[in-house]
């Protein structure tokens, strides 16, 4: 709050949400409380701000958070169908996430690249990365690269030390 003047403290509302979010992968209900304790603004301002930007999220979700751009310049370079039919190889609908708990799957609005499109934004615990022109099967292929690297983990942490 240091970088804030006193009067202006509210202004520190997206760095708090970006560092509740950054500890426990989403913003809990009493992350919103402290934060607006903090602020001095309600809960509804803060949630607001959740609600609105497609970087936020308000529940435990896929480790991969994968956002589509499906506005209408990207759907007409075939955005809607390369939705389509990604979930439909991942065995999900739209805002679903799969099985293993990995992969969340979502439309946004404008990803500022309708020129590349399909594309999409990956949310993860690491940061944010972008993929354009892209395929389902390129990204399918992305997907099983993050389910192996998931189960070697997952071997590795059952390992024991020694």
């Amino acid at each position: 709050l240091s970088k804030y003047p006193p009067e202006q403290k509210r202004s520190a509302v997206m760095p708090l949400l970006y560092l509740a979010q950054r500890e426990a992968g989403y913003i809990t209900k009493e992350s919103i409380q402290e934060i607006s304790e903090i602020l001095a603004i309600s809960t509804t301002e803060v949630a607001s701000l959740i609600g609105f930007y497609t970087l936020y999220h308000d529940k435990p979700e896929g480790k991969y958070r994968i956002q589509v751009c499906n506005d209408l310049p990207c759907a007409l370079r075939g955005a809607d169908e390369f939705l389509e039919k990604l979930c439909e190889n991942l065995g999900i609908k739209v805002g679903e996430t799969t099985a293993d708990g990995l992969v969340t799957v979502e439309a946004v609005m404008c990803l500022a690249g309708c020129d590349k499109a399909p594309l999409f934004q990956v949310q993860t615990p690491e940061g944010l990365r972008y993929f354009e022109n892209q395929t389902v099967e390129d990204t399918m292929d992305l997907i099983r690269s993050w389910q192996k690297e998931h189960q070697a983990k997952s071997l590795e942490d059952k390992q024991p030390s020694g």
